[in-house]
């Protein structure tokens, strides 16, 4: 059985965009796509926030990174859907 993917959502609180995206993927999850969801508040390093703020919301599947500051939910389902295959 394979492991379930890792999803990471990387962002920061009041980050509207960032908060469309944890709806989306909690809509994708409640499809019955598995995945575990890990997120990652940027404010709490100081490399996550120089690197990423300028992106966020950056989604990662399984450290892969698939989307960047607009959700790409076809990229994110495509890289779950290779994982889980």
């Amino acid at each position: 059985m394979n492991e379930v993917p890792l999803v990471t959502l990387y962002g920061r609180p009041g980050c509207h965009l960032c908060d469309e995206a944890r709806d989306s993927l909690l809509a994708i999850r409640d499809r019955g796509l598995r995945f575990r969801l890990q997120e990652v508040d940027i404010e709490g390093d100081e490399d996550l926030h120089r690197e990423m703020l300028e992106a966020i919301p950056v989604v990662d599947v399984d450290g892969v990174r698939v989307s960047e500051l607009i959700f790409d939910e076809g990229a994110v389902l495509a890289r779950i859907g290779t994982l889980s295959a």
